[in-house]
């Protein structure tokens, strides 16, 4: 056997015993006559002791390891002189009998440990490197227990695991299509699923009432922190549900990962916002409840009642209410409004207004308005003495709300306040049907085109399509989108209206989507799904700012895959044998 232990299982109790483990070394440490090496595996980490005085050779030997060695050592254990009570294994040791170098290993291009010294891309590089580091190796294993819960969970719930195609045909609809070109077919292309969206309706239609799946998806979309061009979504679909059916289940399963993964005990209810109101007062569809800060709209305190014709001119005027921030440099508020000006947020500038502690008054638009102003808006903003108070409007409503809120979130997080280990989770429901699209100047699907409309709303499809509302859900967990869904439309006529709505004629619908329309010719069940992004959800649970390091092997901000060097150029008898020729001179 290569070992008879772990590097992180041997305790007290087990001095005495012969053993033999097997990893890479962490470090070595010669102390006089005395070798220290640490071990490493997937497990833990084990000194390892070599005497000169008993062994001069095994212990030159042991002199001679580098670091990431893989190596085989057998020894007896034994109690720790200097003990470790940062390691579980800090009890004991091994005196070292045997030493068998697996492995040698050049030196590493960072340091394997958990605070690296290694930057993102080198880190990526060398991803199998970077895997060997405690703190990624728990992100995974974090992953895989996450994993096996839910499939648990759902199994427990009756439903069924199934598998759908990757290789699909394309629907322009949504984000871009990976597409992939079919050497048996030439001039055409499958494309890469961005979710088993129709094929889990056709599973409805096909009477598996409860499915699951969890699903490798693909957009080619521009990345950020929560975004890679491939991941993976815990993919459900029931039928002969409403919208509470499947919020109360899927709530169930989140309140049972909290508490088995992170100890937390959701509410026994969650709240569910409708999307007007998350927008009204945060400015996002994910609102980060974890602190307050709440938009407070102030046309009716600011327009008309003072010289400042920027207020008087706009369509919108909202502001937040930070507490205990008045004290704030002029450095400190310059810099606040370098941020709104990004080209991130769009902004034009930002008021401040500062309620001394004094009860004076202090702020960059005094000049404007009366003292009776600002008591008033004192008063709309709930604020005290010593509160600093942010305003900005513009002539869109919905525009300005998302600029307040990039402010909103950045002053949460400069006051500490989205603390990574309190999790406020919610429902927002009642999503606008359309929303208007300005680069394709017409109204587009806010989820998919296989969304039901709420049933009160269907008369105003004809007339007033931007005023539905969906049976549509998100959930969202410390202002991440973690998941959602939405009853579908089961009725082919209501299908086919969508689509004009869309602006599909009806050739290129069922050019598109016949199969779909035509399957719900045969008796297609009410029903209903959700999706969770797992590495989303992951993620929030290991506090990660970023989904990549809850994933083997990410892909860069450029969607590269830096270690494989993909995407890469393929031979010219590959593109002939595709049909595909490119002249890249051109």
């Amino acid at each position: 056997m290569y070992r008879t232990s772990t590097c992180g299982e041997l305790r007290l109790a087990d001095a005495g015993k012969t053993v033999t483990l097997a990893g890479w070394v962490q470090r070595v440490r010669k102390m006089g006559g005395m070798s220290f090496v640490d071990l490493r595996d997937r497990y833990g980490i084990t000194q390892l002791v070599f005497n000169e005085n008993e062994d001069k050779e095994l212990c030159d030997s042991a002199n001679r390891l580098g670091r990431e060695f893989c190596i085989q050592v057998t020894g007896v254990v034994n109690e720790r002189q200097s003990k470790n009570a940062n390691l579980p294994t800090g009890d004991i040791e091994i005196i070292a009998s045997q030493l068998n170098v697996l492995s040698e290993s050049e030196t590493p291009p960072f340091t394997i440990e958990e605070n690296t010294d290694g930057g993102d891309d080198i880190r990526m590089k060398y991803r199998y490197l970077d895997l060997r580091r405690p703190n990624v190796r728990k992100n995974l294993e974090l992953r895989h227990k996450m994993t096996i819960l839910i499939r648990n969970f759902l199994d427990s719930k009756d439903f069924i695991e199934v598998e759908t195609p990757i290789l699909i045909g394309s629907t322009p609809e949504g984000a871009r299509d990976f597409v992939v070109p079919s050497r048996m077919n030439p001039g055409q292309f499958y494309a890469l699923p961005q979710s088993p969206q129709t094929l889990k309706q056709l599973l409805m239609v096909s009477g598996f009432d409860r499915y699951f799946q969890i699903a490798k998806c693909f957009r080619d979309e521009d990345l950020r922190a929560d975004r890679q061009p491939e991941f993976t979504q815990i993919d459900c679909e029931m039928s002969f549900v409403d919208q509470d059916d499947v919020i109360n289940l899927f709530e169930d399963m989140a309140r049972h990962l909290f508490k088995e993964l992170r100890g937390v005990e959701l509410p026994a209810k969650l709240r569910q916002m409708p999307w007007h109101e998350a927008m009204k007062l945060y400015g996002s569809d994910k609102p980060d409840l974890r602190f307050g800060m709440e938009f407070v709209e102030l046309a009716d305190v600011l327009k008309g009642t003072g010289d400042f014709s920027v207020f008087n001119e706009a369509e919108y005027i909202g502001g937040i209410c930070v507490p205990g921030c008045a004290d704030y440099s002029r450095k400190q508020l310059n810099e606040l409004t370098d941020f709104v000006k990004r080209p991130q947020v769009g902004a034009k500038g930002l008021v401040f207004v500062k309620f001394e502690a004094d009860g004076s008054v202090k702020s960059s638009i005094d000049k404007f308005y009366s003292p009776e102003v600002f008591a008033q808006l004192k008063q709309a903003m709930g604020a005290k003495d010593g509160d600093l108070i942010l305003i900005m409007s513009g002539d869109k409503a919905n525009k300005t709300r998302i600029q307040l809120c990039n402010l909103r979130l950045e002053m949460g997080d400069r006051l500490g306040l989205r603390d990574k280990d309190k999790f406020e989770c919610l429902w927002i429901v009642d999503f606008p049907l359309f929303e208007w699209s300005d680069e394709e100047q017409r109204l587009m699907a806010t989820h998919h085109p296989f969304t039901m409309p709420n049933p009160d709303d269907i008369p105003l499809l004809d007339e007033h399509p931007e005023r539905v509302r969906a049976l549509a859900y998100d959930f969202v967990c410390n202002g991440i989108e973690v998941g959602g869904g939405s009853l579908r439309i089961h009725d082919g006529a209501l299908q086919e209206k969508m689509f004009g709505i869309l602006g599909f004629t009806p050739e290129r619908a069922m050019a598109q989507f016949g199969f779909l329309i035509n399957a719900f010719k045969y008796g297609a069940p009410p029903h209903a799904g959700l999706a969770f992004g797992l590495d989303r959800f992951v993620s929030i649970f290991a506090g990660l700012n970023s989904i990549r390091d809850c994933i083997a092997f990410p892909k860069n901000n450029s969607g590269r895959d830096v270690m494989l060097d993909a995407p890469s150029v393929i031979d010219d008898k590959q593109l002939e044998e595709l049909n595909l020729r490119i002249d890249l001179n051109q």
